[in-house]
């Protein structure tokens, strides 16, 4: 008789790696198993069992990762019949586009809202996050926003704006201009230096209860730095997309 094809693939992967708690591994593993077409919709996925066999993990965590995939709307679990992926690809959300031209990053993406979530004043210049280029202004006014796009949030950012530009940005600015567009649509201002960083990460309890992921799932920090043309750096924006709906294109030639 042969062996049930679940419990015979490839090596275990060793889940003592991370500090983060199994089941939250497991859940961003079948997660993805889910956004690369693996496990498609309509699909019936393998047991508790098997997976546990699969993964030497007790059948309790697999069903806290399972738990995870349902609250999620991705799966859903019938009574005898067993889990049926419900969702489409993750990937297939890749709407988010983080530019990499001038222009590209001074337009406000289409059909977004921007919540300002706090305003603070009198930020000194060393407690800014690092920008490598320019000399830091007097003192900057610190500004949490949160991107949404069809009632999801897909960023949240912080914006740190030389204070001397605060009375120049008017609160229908904030709720709808991206961060380097807050600085250069200011008359007198003109940007002498930009420059932007991306990295990749994984989701924080903080960044995932703002943008409503799970905790650790994937997002890309963007941090963005802009000098006016006196050499002051007037902008630093520190943003955070969530993983499944950010794409970046660069065009080679």
């Amino acid at each position: 008789m042969a062996a049930n094809p679940a419990r015979r693939i490839a090596p275990a992967i060793d889940l003592n790696r991370s500090a983060v708690s199994r089941y939250l591994q497991l859940a961003t593993l079948f997660r993805r198993r889910i956004e690369q077409g693996a496990w498609r919709p309509g699909m019936q996925i393998p047991t508790v069992d098997d997976l546990s066999a699969e993964f030497g993990v007790a059948r309790a965590t697999i069903r806290q990762a399972l738990d995870q995939l349902q609250a999620e709307g991705l799966i859903e679990r019938y009574r005898a019949k067993g889990t049926f992926v419900r969702e489409a690809p993750a990937t297939s959300r890749l709407w988010c586009e983080v530019e990499t031209d001038w222009s590209g990053l001074l337009r406000s993406r289409e059909g977004a809202e921007i919540e300002v979530l706090q305003e603070r004043a009198g930020v000194a210049g060393s407690a800014l996050p690092p920008a490598a280029i320019g000399t830091v202004a007097p003192s900057y006014t610190h500004f949490r926003r949160r991107h949404w796009r069809d009632g999801q949030p897909f960023l949240v950012a912080d914006v740190y704006l030389d204070e001397r530009l605060r009375p120049k940005v008017s609160r229908a600015d904030l709720r709808s201009k991206t961060a380097l567009k807050l600085v250069a649509g200011i008359p007198g201002v003109g940007i002498g230096d930009a420059r932007q960083t991306l990295t990749i990460g994984t989701a924080d309890v903080e960044t995932a209860a703002a943008l409503q992921i799970p905790l650790n799932a994937p997002v890309a920090h963007v941090h963005r730095a802009a000098v006016d043309q006196r050499g002051t750096l007037v902008l630093v924006a520190d943003g955070i997309y969530r993983g499944d709906v950010v794409r970046i294109d660069i065009k080679l030639r």
